[in-house]
C-alpha cells in the first residue's frame, strides 16, 4: 500500500474540484501519514483524518479527535470559522462538497483496501438482506471460518467488529474502516447492502464492485427527508452500476428496460429470473419444478455452469427468487454447485420468514422485515398459499419522519391478504404512534376487521390470543421489525425485545391461561386500551372474515 500523506489527499480533492481551500499546512505537515478517516471521534485515532460533518455536530467532537491523535480535518465552509476557533493551528481542509470529499478521502486514507478483496452490492426496495445472507452463507459454506463479511440493515460483521446494524449502508469513513477490517482479517469477499440514501448521498463513491446486484424497484422512501419522488429513488438505484465491473439483473423487475440500460455501462450483465416471461427472454439463472414444504422450498435450478435441485431452508415462494440472486452472483465470482447446495440448505437469515412453532400446530408465526407495498405483496401472496385454510393476522406498523405513503399503502395491501390487522408502534421516531396508527386506520378498507394497540408487546399477545381462538387455525405475521432489538424513538434508539421472542412469552401465557380456564374454546377478551375496527374482535377467529 502506497504511503498516504496530507499533501496527496489535498491534492487528490483539489484534483476532482472538491476542495475549496487548506489552511496550517506547511511542508513537514503535508508529509504527515494518513492510515484512516472518522466521522465519529469515537473511533478517531492517530494519524487519521477527522470529518465533520452532520447537522448534530458539535465543536467537541473535533476536540476530542485531535486528542485522541487526528492529524487533520475535513469541514464545509459553514463551520470553517467556528472550528478554526476551536482548533487552532490544526491542518484544515474546506470541501466545497463536503459528502462527496468525505467519501473521496475516506478512500485515500484507509489505502482502498476494495482492491485486495472482491466486493458484492446489493440493492433493490425488496430482498436485499435476504439475498446478502445467503450469500454469505453459500460463500462460507464448507470452511470451518467465516470467508465472508457482511455489511447491511441487519448486522454488521468485517473480521474485527460484529454489531447489529443502524445504517443500511454506513457513512463513508465508516465504510472503508469495515473494508479494510475484513481486507486486513484475510476475508476474500465483503457482501454488502446498497442503500438508495447511500448512493444518492455518495457514502460508496470510489468504491469498486467486483459484481453489483439489482433486485427490483417499486415505490417506496418518497418523503421529504428521503427522496421527492420516484424518479429520484429509482435514479439514485442506478448509479450502482457506474462502478461495477459486473452487473447482475432481475429479469423479472419493473422498468427492466432502463435497468439494463444501465447495467450494460458494466463489462458483462448477467441475468436471472422465476417466470416464464424470464426464462423466454434468455435468463442466465432460472428456476422450475418448486415445490414448497413446512419450513423450506425445493427447486430446479438451472444455471450457465450446472444445473440441479436446490433446497432453501427458509418459507416464503419468493425466497426462489432471493435464491437465484445469490445464485446468479456465484457464477460470477466462480462458487461453484456443491457450495451454493450447502449454504442454501442451511441458510438462516434474522428476522427474514422465520417460522415460529407452537405446541398446537394450527397456529404458527412468521417473523419477517416486510416493511413496504412491494414486500407485502411477495410475503402475502406466498403466506396465503402455504398456510391455505388459516385465518391471516397481522402486526404491523410504520416508521416516524420516513415513507409516509406506507401509512396508506400498507393498510390497503394487508387488506386484500389478511382476515385481521392490528396496528401498533414501529420505530416512531419523533411522530406519535397514536396519529402513525390513526392514519393507517384511516387508510383501511372498509369491512376490513383491525384495531390498534399502541404497545407493540401488547399487540403481539392480542395477536397470539386472537390465533389460538381461532377455529381453523392460524398463522400470526410479525412484520418490519424482524431482529431488531431496538425502537427508534425521539433521537434514541431503545432496547427492545424481539417479536419471536415477545411471540414465545406470548404464547405461553395463553396456553398457560386457556388450560386453567373451564371451556377452553372461549374467546380471549381484548386487552384494555384496544381499539377494535371493522367487526367484532374476534371476526378473524371465528372464520367470519374472508380470507382475500
Amino acid at each position: 500500500m502506497d504511503t498516504m500523506t496530507l499533501a496527496r489527499i489535498a491534492q487528490l480533492l483539489s484534483t476532482q474540484g472538491l476542495l475549496d481551500r487548506v489552511s496550517n499546512m506547511d511542508d513537514a505537515s503535508a508529509q504527515t501519514r494518513v492510515t484512516g478517516a472518522d466521522c465519529d471521534s469515537r473511533f478517531a485515532a492517530p494519524n487519521h483524518l477527522f470529518v465533520c460533518k452532520g447537522a448534530a455536530f458539535k465543536p467537541a467532537y473535533l476536540a476530542s479527535a485531535l486528542e485522541s491523535g487526528c492529524v487533520a480535518y475535513l469541514c464545509d465552509d459553514a463551520r470553517a470559522d467556528e472550528l478554526a476557533a476551536v482548533a487552532p493551528g490544526a491542518v484544515q481542509l474546506v470541501a466545497s462538497d463536503l459528502r462527496r470529499a468525505m467519501a473521496v478521502a475516506s478512500a485515500a486514507a484507509w489505502g482502498h483496501p476494495d482492491r485486495n478483496i472482491d466486493v458484492v452490492g446489493i440493492t433493490g426496495t425488496k430482498g436485499k438482506s435476504t439475498v446478502s445472507y445467503m450469500l454469505k452463507q453459500i460463500l462460507d459454506a464448507g470452511s470451518a471460518e467465516p470467508r465472508a463479511a457482511i455489511l447491511g440493515s441487519i448486522e454488521t460483521f468485517d473480521g474485527v467488529e460484529h454489531f447489529e446494524s443502524v445504517n443500511t449502508t454506513p457513512e463513508s469513513p465508516d465504510l472503508w474502516r469495515h473494508v479494510r477490517n475484513a481486507s486486513d482479517s484475510g476475508l476474500p469477499y465483503l457482501v454488502m447492502e446498497v442503500s438508495s440514501q447511500a448512493l444518492k448521498y455518495d457514502r460508496v463513491v470510489d468504491l469498486g464492485l467486483d459484481v453489483a446486484c439489482f433486485l427490483n424497484i417499486g415505490r417506496d422512501h418518497i418523503s421529504p427527508v428521503e427522496h421527492p419522488d420516484f424518479a429520484d429513488y429509482f435514479g439514485s438505484k442506478l448509479r450502482i452500476f457506474d462502478q461495477a465491473r459486473v452487473a447482475v439483473v432481475n429479469l423479472d423487475t419493473d422498468e427492466l428496460d432502463t435497468v439494463l440500460e444501465h447495467a450494460r455501462h458494466c463489462e458483462r450483465v448477467v441475468t436471472f429470473g422465476c417466470t416464464d416471461a424470464a426464462r423466454e427472454a434468455g435468463a442466465d439463472v432460472w428456476a422450475s419444478n418448486v415445490r414448497p414444504f413446512q419450513g423450506g422450498i425445493t427447486f430446479a435450478c438451472h444455471t450457465p455452469s450446472w444445473e440441479g435441485d436446490v433446497t432453501v431452508s427458509m418459507p416464503g415462494l419468493f425466497n426462489v427468487d432471493n435464491a437465484c440472486a445469490a445464485i446468479a452472483m456465484c457464477e460470477v465470482l466462480g462458487v461453484g454447485r456443491e457450495r451454493v447446495v450447502a449454504g442454501l440448505s442451511h441458510v438462516r437469515v434474522p428476522g427474514r420468514m422465520e417460522l415460529l412453532l407452537t405446541d398446537d400446530p394450527k397456529v404458527t408465526a412468521i417473523v419477517d422485515y416486510a416493511h413496504n407495498k412491494l414486500s407485502y405483496q411477495r410475503f402475502f401472496s406466498s403466506i396465503v398459499k402455504e398456510f391455505a385454510g388459516r385465518d391471516v393476522i397481522a402486526v404491523f406498523g410504520a416508521p416516524g419522519g420516513k415513507a409516509y405513503e406506507r401509512r396508506q399503502e400498507l393498510p390497503q395491501e394487508a387488506s386484500k391478504w389478511a382476515d385481521y390487522l392490528i396496528y401498533t408502534e414501529e420505530d416512531p421516531a419523533h411522530d406519535s404512534v397514536a396519529d402513525i396508527c390513526q392514519q393507517m386506520s384511516d387508510a383501511t378498507p372498509a369491512g376490513q376487521a383491525h384495531e390498534v394497540i399502541l404497545d407493540r408487546p401488547a399487540a403481539i399477545e392480542r395477536a397470539v390470543e386472537l390465533a389460538f381462538a381461532s377455529e381453523r387455525g392460524a398463522v400470526v405475521c410479525l412484520l418490519a421489525k424482524g431482529d431488531e432489538t431496538r425502537q427508534h424513538e425521539g433521537d434514541r434508539f431503545v432496547p427492545c425485545e424481539t417479536d419471536g421472542e415477545i411471540f414465545r412469552r406470548a404464547v405461553k401465557r395463553t396456553l398457560t391461561r386457556r388450560t386453567g380456564a373451564s371451556g377452553s374454546g372461549a374467546a380471549v377478551a381484548a386487552d384494555d386500551g384496544a381499539v377494535a375496527n371493522g367487526g367484532a374482535a374476534g371476526a378473524a377467529a371465528d372464520g367470519s372474515a374472508d380470507n382475500k
